[in-house]
């Protein structure tokens, strides 16, 4: 086994490990939109409130930093811009400069479509009850969903890096007719967002000189064997987070269990080095069983793509039959 590096530092974004900075509210308005609600305090001195559009019954959420302090929101707003016109990305309304009332700085915005639905961490907590996680009707849907969105991502020459459930937002598709006896979540569509961390195929091979490629860069329950082991990133990256993201969206809980008391750096060593692979749920479909399969080869080069997944008979149109409600997890 190669040897195994200590990590020079580390950039992760996961709620066990993460320590937030906060920025204090300073305004409520910019040129074009006016505050409604404030929403919470993001990382990277980032605030984000709900907000209406002037003139305009629309409502956007707005993220804004202190144009000191607006490095990464900018660039997360110029690669989110490379993906416009794709349904299955959060639209980015685009970006505007303003001077704070209260101490005149100058504040950057950035406009985002709502999303009414929601996050996807926060559907399979509430869904019947946190016990069992969706149905696999609606599982396959979203899934199908987010695959969409990264073969745009993956084929502009990009990986996101921090696919996870509360970067899956549900916007309410107004074009779909909820059918008796479907879940409330079938009326809306996943949109994958926040692309703090996504880079281009050109940035990751130019990190290779670059002393940063030491440092680790996602959520670490949702990152992939090579991303922590080996340090590499791109699209397959990706992929295996999907799978982490499917198996919590079945059976409710994640695929990958931090153990009470566990450090950050045992639960990496244990994912990169140890050769654990997610658990399966089992009380599914073999199309899911398999379709997870592909997903989790430890080898990035034999796991499927998006394109490839998106042909997967996981995928296909099916007749939903009766789910069981409580799906176990293989250990």
């Amino acid at each position: 086994m190669e040897e195994r590096r200590k990590l020079k530092a580390v950039k992760l974004m996961a709620e066990e490990f993460c320590v937030t900075s906060c920025c204090s509210r300073n305004i409520h308005g910019g040129k074009t939109w006016e505050e409604v609600k404030h929403i919470a305090h993001g990382a990277r001195n980032t605030t984000i409130s709900l907000a209406k559009q002037v003139g305009l019954p629309q409502l956007v959420v707005v993220k804004y930093a202190a144009i000191d302090d607006s490095d990464t929101l900018q660039r997360q707003s110029e690669v989110h811009a490379k993906f416009q016109g794709c349904p299955y990305i959060l639209r980015c309304y685009g970006d505007e400069y303003c001077t704070a009332k209260d101490n005149g700085r100058i504040i950057y915005n950035v406009l985002f479509e709502h999303a009414s639905g929601g996050n996807l961490a926060d559907l399979i907590k509430t869904s019947r009850g946190g016990a069992g996680g969706l149905p696999e009707s609606d599982v396959k849907s979203f899934t199908k969903s987010i695959l969409l969105g990264l073969d745009c991502i993956h084929n502009k020459g990009y990986a996101h890096l921090d696919i996870k459930p509360k970067n899956i937002l549900l916007v309410p598709d107004l074009s779909k007719k909820r059918k008796r006896g479907a879940s409330a979540s079938a009326a809306f569509d996943a949109k994958i967002a926040d692309f703090w961390i996504a880079k281009s195929s050109k940035q990751i091979l130019a990190e290779l000189r670059w002393e940063d490629r030491w440092c680790l860069e996602g959520t670490p329950r949702y990152m992939s064997p090579e991303a922590i082991a080996e340090h590499k990133k791109g699209p397959a990256c990706d992929i295996w987070a999907l799978g982490c993201v499917v198996v919590e969206m079945l059976c409710g809980q994640p695929a990958f269990s931090i153990k009470p008391g566990e450090s950050l750096e045992d639960f990496l060593d244990r994912i990169g080095f140890g050769g654990e692979s997610p658990r399966i749920p089992v009380g599914i479909s073999r199309e899911a069983q398999d379709f997870l399969k592909r997903c989790f080869m430890r080898n990035s080069k034999s796991r499927w793509n998006a394109s490839r997944l998106l042909s997967h008979p996981f995928l296909k149109d099916h007749i939903p039959d009766a789910e069981s409600p409580h799906k176990k997890v293989r250990k």
